[in-house]
């Protein structure tokens, strides 16, 4: 089972009750079913679903630079 980062847990800490149902409605099944059977506190859940974000995000940057640099060298 996945642990969330320190570094998450305090940005999950900070989440006002919007932010926080936010990054629940985008949650995934498996973290949903790990708060369903109580394996996670929704702190725990909601700075895995943060970092989870994050990687994404980057890969996307990552993908997106290299669309550019393509586009650029036709």
């Amino acid at each position: 089972m996945r642990k969330p980062a320190d570094e998450y847990l305090e940005k999950a800490n900070h989440l006002n009750k919007d932010e926080t149902e936010r990054l629940l409605a985008r949650m995934r099944f498996k973290l949903m079913r790990r708060l369903e059977d109580k394996k996670m506190s929704v702190q725990e859940i909601v700075a895995i679903q943060l970092e989870i974000e994050d990687e994404e995000l980057q890969e996307w940057r990552e993908r997106m630079a290299e669309i550019s640099k393509k586009s650029k060298r036709e």
